[in-house]
C-alpha cells in the first residue's frame, strides 16, 4: 500500500540520530563492553551481533513477558542469549542453538563473567534437530530467531505451536539490509521476503515489524 508522504512519520536514522538513540538505551555492563570488543576482534563474522539497544530491548520484552521458557535460534557469541537471559524470572532458562563451538566459547566466558551461565542451556547441534525434540506442549514464553534465513520459516513452524497464548516471538534481519522489499530478491534476502509474507499470513499470531537494526518482527500468539 503506498503511503501519503505526511502519513510517514519515521525519522531518518542519521549518525546523530542514532547516536542520540544509543544514548537512550542502558548502557553496557563491563562484560557486555567486553563482548563486544571481543565479537568486533573476529573481523566480518562480527556483524550477526546484535547492537546494544536490541540487546536492551530484548532484555525489557523477556521482562514484559514474564518469561521463565526462551528459545533462541542462532548464538554467536552469546550477546542476545545474555540480554535474555537479563530478563528472566527467576529460575527460568534460555535453550540456544548453534552449531559452532568457535563462537559459542565466547558467548560461555561472557555468561560467566556476567553471572548468567546457570540459566543458559547451549545446544551444540543442528536447531531443527533441537527444536523438533522438545515437547510438543506450548509453554515456551519467548523465541528469538536470528540464524540461517533459509531456515527461518521451519523454525517458526515448530516453534509457534510450543508458544503459549500471549507469548513473544522475535525475528531478527526482517529487512535485510532493504533487499527484502525488492520483489526480484533472491538468495537470504528472498528466504527473508518470503518468511515475512508467511508471517504475515499467519493466524496463529499478531505481528508488527519495528525498524531497529536490520529489522525486527515482534509478534505475539494468540
Amino acid at each position: 500500500m503506498t503511503r501519503s508522504p505526511h502519513e510517514v512519520k519515521t525519522v531518518p536514522l542519521t549518525p546523530e540520530v542514532y547516536a542520540y538513540l544509543v544514548d537512550q538505551a542502558e548502557p553496557p555492563t563491563p562484560v557486555q563492553r567486553q563482548l563486544i570488543e571481543r565479537t568486533h576482534a573476529l573481523g566480518g563474522p562480527s556483524g550477526m551481533q546484535v547492537p546494544h539497544e536490541q540487546g536492551v530491548l530484548l532484555t525489557l520484552l523477556a521482562k514484559l513477558a514474564g518469561a521463565l521458557r526462551i528459545v533462541e535460534v542462532g548464538t554467536f557469541t552469546g550477546y542476545s542469549t545474555l540480554a535474555l537471559a537479563q530478563g528472566l524470572l527467576p529460575g527460568g532458562k534460555v535453550l540456544t542453538c548453534d552449531v559452532s563451538e568457535e563462537w559459542t566459547s565466547i558467548a560461555r566466558e561472557a555468561w560467566k563473567a556476567a553471572g548468567v551461565a546457570d540459566r543458559i542451556d547451549l545446544r551444540i547441534a543442528p536447531a531443527l534437530e533441537t527444536l523438533r525434540d522438545l515437547p510438543p506442549e506450548p509453554v515456551i514464553d519467548l523465541v528469538f530467531l536470528d540464524a540461517d534465513k533459509s531456515g527461518y520459516r521451519a523454525y517458526w513452524d515448530e516453534l509457534v505451536p510450543r508458544v503459549r497464548p500471549g507469548g513473544l516471538l522475535l525475528a531478527d534481519n526482517v529487512l535485510y539490509g532493504g533487499e527484502a522489499v525488492r520483489p526480484d530478491a533472491t538468495g537470504n534476502a528472498l528466504a527473508i521476503r518470503e518468511f515475512n509474507a508467511h508471517v504475515r499470513a499467519d493466524g496463529r499470531v499478531e505481528s508488527v515489524t519495528l525498524p531497529i537494526a536490520d529489522g525486527l518482527t515482534v509478534a505475539r500468539k494468540r
